[in-house]
């Protein structure tokens, strides 16, 4: 494709179903409106009703919203019911929700907060409604993670919690290489089914609330520095968009921003780590994803 993707590009959505976790504000909210004005019925999936609600309001199509609280593994599985119940088929579900930089705290389950939400939380929902997705030719499983799988990230199987020490900083640079090392799991074992494929995306710096927990000396500069690296929420929702309905996509791709450094820019096929690649590493996760959610995926 010559120039570069925008919204323009996304193709017709009617007849497709999307699911989008975090849709009320920033990339999730761009997410959902683009797909919604190509005609895709999008739910919102979202921790607080009344915030999705007003979100939904403000788009043009054929919206609902769904309660969802990925720290909670009782919520995943009552709001999977509930959507398996309203939707046989399922085309896309876009794992966007997460959380940044967050001071130590547990999920419901005892969970890390970063890593029980944005890897854990997302594992569990997507074997939860796979049945619906996997029959579905050209349906896709888009997991947005972050320029930050690349700082200070690894796996630390011995202390997956932190509960020995916490960094916020390698707290989130686990559960983004954690994003990535599922989807590449993930893709592996769709493969064989041929309907369906696993890609990820990451949208850059964006200037979203996800940094409100960001240390001090971090979000001091950033307020007038956001101009020069940062862009807008609908430029950071390119990437995840260019993933969910590009037909030139691939299984185990991942777009992120295609300007130097990946901070901002129009989409584009990008790398991640070397680490994020180590299939011994990946599978290892994805046992020990399964156990600590007790969610299987029966059919791969």
């Amino acid at each position: 494709m010559s120039g570069n993707w925008t919204e323009q590009h996304i193709p017709d959505q009617h007849g497709r179903v999307a699911i989008v976790t975090g849709a009320n504000t920033g990339l999730g909210f761009e997410t959902a409106r683009m797909l919604a004005e190509r005609g895709a019925a999008v739910v919102l999936a979202v921790r607080d009703v009344e915030k999705g609600k007003q979100a939904a309001a403000r788009i043009t199509g054929d919206v609902t919203v769904q309660a969802l609280d990925l720290s909670s593994l009782d919520s995943i599985r009552s709001a999977a019911a509930d959507l398996r119940a309203a939707h046989p088929r399922i085309d896309l579900l876009i794992n966007n929700a997460g959380v940044m930089y967050t001071p130590r705290q547990l999920t419901a389950d005892g969970f890390e907060l970063q890593f029980g939400t944005n890897h854990l939380g997302h594992f569990a929902l997507t074997g939860l409604l796979l049945d619906r997705i996997l029959p579905v030719p050209g349906s896709r499983v888009v997991t947005v993670s972050s320029i930050g799988h690349r700082i200070r990230a690894a796996i630390r199987f011995d202390d997956l919690q932190w509960e020995r020490s916490y960094g916020r900083v390698s707290a989130y640079g686990q559960s983004k290489l954690a994003n990535l090392m599922s989807t590449y799991e993930l893709q592996r074992r769709l493969a064989p089914h041929g309907t369906t494929v696993a890609v990820a995306a990451h949208p850059g710096v964006s200037d979203t609330e996800l940094v409100r927990n960001s240390p001090a000396a971090f979000r001091k500069p950033m307020t007038w520095l956001a101009p020069l690296f940062t862009q807008k929420p609908e430029m950071g929702a390119l990437p995840t968009l260019r993933a969910a309905t590009d037909p030139a996509v691939v299984g185990g791709q991942y777009y992120g921003p295609g300007n130097r450094g990946e901070m901002r820019g129009y989409p584009k096929l990008v790398t991640s780590s070397r680490d994020s690649h180590d299939q011994t590493t990946q599978q290892r996760l994805w046992t020990v994803s399964e156990e600590l959610t007790g969610v299987t995926f029966p059919v791969l």
